[in-house]
C-alpha cells in the first residue's frame, strides 16, 4: 500500500531538493569542505559526513546536562574540521563531539576493546578555529569552543577555557567537558573516574558505559549503556552509538 503521507517524488524533484538543502546549508556555513587536491588520511570509499548533521550531533548534547537553552554559532571552519577527522572508535559523548566519527565498524568486531582506544594524534591546523575560540566571552561559548578545540586535539587551550566556566548552569555541562577532554587526552582512567562520580544523565550515562567498554571492564559497561540507550531518543544518533556500544558489552 502507498504511504497517501509521502509525495511520489521523481529523481528531478530528489535532486533539486538535495541541492537546495546543499545551498542552504553552506549559507548556515555547514556545506562539505573544499580540500582541492588534498587527499583525506582516510582514503577508503565511504560515504563523507555531512557537516550539517555533525553539528546537529555536535551540539546534542547541550540539552542532556542541563544547560540553560541558547543559541550556538557555528564555527567558520567546521566544515573543513568535519572532513579531517580520522576514524576512531571511543567517542565521549560532549561538545563537538558526533557519532559519524566512528566510520569503521569492523575493528571493534573483530578486536579486544581494550586495544581499541584511539591513540592521540596531533593538533588539526586550523587559524581560523583558534581565532574563533578566543572570541568566547560567556559560559556557553566557552564550553563549545573547548569541546571544538578538543575535537581538532588543542587540548590545551581547550582546558584553558573550561577553567574559566563558573557559572552554576553549566557546571554540570563543564564537569563533563572535562572528563571529555581527559578521556580523548589518553588519561582514561581519570576520565572515568570523573564520569563515575558526576550525577547520572544521559551523557554521562553513555560516557561511562563507553569507557567501561574500551577500558576493558564489559560486564561493567552493560548497565550504564543500557540505561543511555533507554533515555536518548531514537531519532538521535548518539542512541544508535550507545546501542553499538552495548551490543559489543554485551558481547564481551
Amino acid at each position: 500500500m502507498t504511504n497517501q503521507t509521502t509525495p511520489n517524488l521523481n529523481v528531478a524533484e530528489l535532486l533539486t531538493r538535495y541541492l537546495e538543502r546543499q545551498t542552504e546549508s553552506a549559507s548556515l556555513g555547514l556545506g562539505f569542505a573544499d580540500l582541492g587536491e588534498a587527499t583525506p588520511y582516510d582514503a577508503a570509499s565511504i560515504q563523507p559526513v555531512e557537516p550539517r548533521q555533525a553539528w546537529k550531533d555536535a551540539i546534542a548534547v547541550a540539552p542532556f546536562v542541563q544547560t540553560p537553552q541558547t543559541a550556538w554559532d557555528v564555527p567558520p571552519a567546521w566544515p573543513t574540521l568535519v572532513a579531517q577527522q580520522e576514524p576512531s572508535v571511543a567517542i565521549a559523548f560532549g561538545f563537538g563531539n558526533y557519532p559519524q566519527i566512528v566510520r569503521h565498524i569492523h575493528p571493534m568486531l573483530s578486536g579486544e576493546p581494550i586495544a581499541l582506544r584511539q591513540v592521540t594524534t596531533p593538533a588539526v591546523p586550523n587559524p581560523e578555529l583558534i581565532a574563533w575560540s578566543g572570541q568566547a566571552k560567556t559560559d556557553a561559548a566557552r564550553l563549545l569552543a573547548a569541546g571544538v578545540l578538543r575535537l581538532a586535539r588543542h587540548f590545551d587551550p581547550a582546558a584553558e577555557l573550561l577553567a574559566q566556566v563558573h557559572d552554576s548552569a553549566w557546571l554540570a555541562a563543564r564537569d563533563n567537558e572535562a572528563a571529555a577532554l581527559a578521556w580523548h587526552r589518553g588519561d582514561t582512567e581519570k576520565a572515568l573516574s570523573m564520569w563515575l562520580a558526576l550525577e547520572p544523565c544521559p551523557a554521562v550515562l553513555f560516557n561511562r558505559g563507553m569507557a567501561l567498554l574500551f577500558l576493558g571492564r564489559t560486564a561493567d559497561a552493560v548497565e550504564p549503556l543500557d540505561d543511555a540507550v533507554r533515555v536518548l531518543p531514537e531519532t538521535s544518533a548518539w542512541h544508535h552509538l550507545a546501542s553499538l556500544y552495548l551490543t559489543l558489552a554485551r558481547a564481551g
